[in-house]
């Protein structure tokens, strides 16, 4: 199915800090890993594992009630130089696809794939391309694919990890229409049951 409009993808490192951290200690992988803060003091979690997450630990979370949940996680304070090193790399990949970056975080970036702007490739094989070769440097990525900003960030929580999400234009109405405002980037404080995600995005651009 040919692309039609705008293609606008969202890349976000899967548990970024935590995935460098068992890439880098092999005997880490596939057990629970916290990073930031420390089971013995004070602090607040900054990146979980998806191993430590099946246990109910999350990012912001208090770190005694993080140890409470999950005694036997790894613990690290991180090390962010690595974690920047890998985040210049994935944007380095991404950039040669593309242009267009907007980088706004260590761990997510916005790209614009749009058919004949820089590629007449097709956007979905693209963001599998991207998704290889962030494989290959030993992390994962999860991307949405959308006409604008909005979509591609609510696609891009879809199914993590190693996930692709993809809202072609046509489908875009389909893919909002359920979903309650707080699934809007930026917009959760607004509680309304009525107000739905097509409300507030219909005039979105890339």
């Amino acid at each position: 199915m040919a692309w039609e409009g705008a293609a606008i993808g969202l890349l976000d490192l899967d548990a970024f800090f935590a995935s460098v951290e068992q890439l880098d200690h092999p005997d880490w992988r596939g057990r629970p890993v916290i990073v930031g803060g420390s089971p013995q003091r004070r602090g607040v979690v900054s990146t979980a594992s998806y191993e430590a997450r099946r246990y109910g630990v999350h990012s912001a979370m208090p770190s005694w009630q993080a140890r409470r949940l999950c005694p036997d996680a790894m613990w690290t304070t991180g090390h962010f130089e690595r974690y920047r090193e890998l985040s210049r790399r994935v944007m380095a990949i991404v950039g040669d696809e593309t242009p267009r970056v907007e980088q706004v975080s260590i761990d997510e970036a916005f790209f614009d794939v749009t058919p004949g702007r820089y590629s007449r490739e097709d956007p979905v094989a693209i963001c599998r391309r991207i998704q290889r070769r962030v494989l290959d440097l030993g992390i994962s990525c999860s991307i949405g694919l959308g006409v604008n900003k909005t979509v591609a960030k609510i696609a891009s929580e879809r199914d993590k990890p190693r996930g692709l999400c993809v809202v072609r234009n046509a489908q875009t109405q389909a893919f909002l229409a359920p979903l309650p405002v707080e699934a809007l980037s930026g917009v959760s404080a607004l509680r309304r049951p009525t107000v739905r995600a097509t409300a507030l995005t219909s005039s979105s651009i890339p």
